[in-house]
């Protein structure tokens, strides 16, 4: 009898369903999306009814291209963006939208944690300043703003134990998105209870799930109700996740200490595996046991990276390039890279901020804002898409400079997401960071074949990540650093470096003022 695994990776815009067999081989996947919504500057909300809809769908869209009998597939895992908390009233019915990962409506409550930060252990894990878009601050916002809301909260989780409970049925947390996101650290006693009393949140671990669980265990067998639901057998066993980008991270083969991976799609993350636990400015985590024991993740990353060249593409691009694209026949974002192409290196002048949505790292700045400087008449709208491209990409080379100061060094990187796409994209990260990159065969489904390696560890299916990552996952393409463009990038880099720094004070009162 075949055996199949299913991954479900819920991103910002979409959940995308694929079945595998054990050798890796995309079987079939399914894509549906969801909306967001933006109900003011810098929030960000989802609709967890929209999710149900998408993920009818998707599931048994999968199972049918595939051609597959549910009964032979022996594993599920789900990933999904983090921090996205849902809040459930006594009904399990939402009391209000869930709270999407980019949204930093909590800056203020972030800054009150900064001012107590150095009496609490646990802000340790986001140098120099706590983030906004995470756990405690967004649970602070909740509480103070919504407060008929918080009292009806009975159930507060993440979208991974969302899934998990649609699913199975059953309510647990992710221990491995508690530690990336909630300050959770395993190794000494788990949950900060005692920064959550002191910012106000001594109630909020009893709205938490008390079954808390790692990667690889067993969250439950597939409920008769979401059999039904979606089309899948009872006999399946669902397998306790991880973040959207950790399971991206597996999928492309980033399961021992010492790698990188850049997940680019939306937004960024710069992902590696440390068996030494360090916590430093500039660098997020280490998270420790975030995937499995023994090892610490640590984290950089660009709060929008993509999602900078759609607002490029959906504000700025003139009605003569969308004419002709038509004319052309051509997608409009390969029109854009063409344009690009033929500005020199540095853009005329001009250095683009990718911090849209704020800076996740090196930062860790809630109310850092994006800008393009070094503008004249003479510059034109190709200059400003290539300083698009260069500054997303200066982004993440900045996070590689702090990782390499703090002793990790980086000597290649393993890419997947939108962003590994753009063979003109890759090979700049290439050229401006100084190493080579490699993209997968399943790049833009890593995040489901991370998910499918951790199930069939979890199902006994192979002995540890490292076997199954070896059996499920294969290169397909290398970008090696062009070294003399390596030279000239340095230049423009170290005046992106020097840019904030610089803007700091002026962003963050202008940012104060239209709070």
């Amino acid at each position: 009898m075949a055996k199949y695994l299913m991954g479900i990776d819920a991103g910002t815009g979409s959940v995308r369903v694929a079945i595998f067999d054990l050798k890796g081989r995309n079987r079939a996947y399914d894509v549906q999306e969801y909306p967001t919504t933006y109900p003011q500057n810098g929030w960000a909300e989802q609709d967890d009814e929209k999710w149900l809809v998408a993920l009818g769908e998707a599931i048994p869209n999968a199972i049918n291209k595939a051609q597959v009998d549910p009964e032979d597939i022996v594993a599920i895992t789900c990933d999904a963006t983090t921090n996205t908390l849902v809040y459930l009233g006594e009904d399990d019915r939402s009391v209000r939208k869930p709270i999407l990962w980019m949204d930093v409506r909590a800056a203020g409550e972030a800054a009150e944690i900064d001012e107590i930060r150095e009496q609490y252990d646990a802000t340790k894990f986001y140098k120099p300043s706590f983030r906004a878009d995470t756990m405690i601050p967004k649970n602070m916002w909740v509480k103070r703003h919504e407060p008929e809301n918080w009292a009806k909260t009975k159930t507060m989780f993440e979208f991974e134990d969302w899934l998990n409970w649609i699913l199975t049925g059953k309510k647990t947390l992710s221990m491995s998105v508690a530690a990336f996101r909630w300050n959770y650290d395993d190794k000494n006693g788990g949950f900060p209870v005692d920064l959550l009393n002191a910012v106000g949140l001594d109630d909020v671990l009893d709205k938490v799930p008390k079954t808390i669980l790692k990667v690889g265990e067993p969250v439950g067998p597939v409920s008769e109700k979401a059999a039904k639901a979606f089309g899948l057998s009872t006999k399946t066993i669902v397998i306790e996740g991880t973040a959207d980008c950790n399971a991206c991270m597996f999928g492309v083969g980033g399961v021992r200490p010492n790698g990188m991976t850049l997940i680019g799609g939306t937004s960024s993350c710069l992902l590696g595996l440390s068996e030494e636990e360090f916590h430093v400015d500039g660098v997020n985590g280490t998270y420790p046991n975030c995937m499995y024991d023994g090892t610490s993740l640590l984290e950089g990353g660009q709060t929008a990276s993509g999602a900078i060249l759609t607002w490029f593409k959906n504000n700025l691009v003139p009605g003569s390039w969308v004419e002709e694209a038509v004319n052309r026949d051509m997608n409009i974002y390969d029109l854009i890279t063409e344009k690009a192409k033929k500005v020199p290196i540095g853009s005329g002048g001009v250095v683009m901020m990718d911090y849209f949505q704020g800076n996740r790292a090196p930062y860790s700045d809630s109310k850092a804002r994006g800008m393009f400087w070094g503008l004249s008449i003479g510059t034109d709208t190709a200059a400003l898409a290539r300083a698009v491209y260069e500054g997303v990409a200066y982004g993440a080379n900045h996070c590689i400079v702090s990782m390499k100061k703090a002793g990790y060094q980086v000597n290649e990187i393993y890419a997947c997401g939108g962003i590994a796409t753009s063979d003109f994209w890759l090979q700049m990260h290439s050229d401006i960071i100084g190493v080579p990159i490699y993209t997968t065969i399943e790049n833009q489904s890593a995040g489901c074949l991370g998910d499918a390696i951790i199930a069939g560890v979890g199902a006994g299916l192979f002995k540890d990540f490292g076997e199954a990552a070896d059996t499920m996952v294969q290169v397909d393409k290398t970008y090696r650093p062009n070294m003399e463009k390596h030279e000239e990038y340095k230049f423009y880099m170290e005046r992106y470096m020097e840019t904030w720094p610089a803007m700091r004070e002026i962003v963050h009162k202008t940012v104060d003022h239209n709070a």
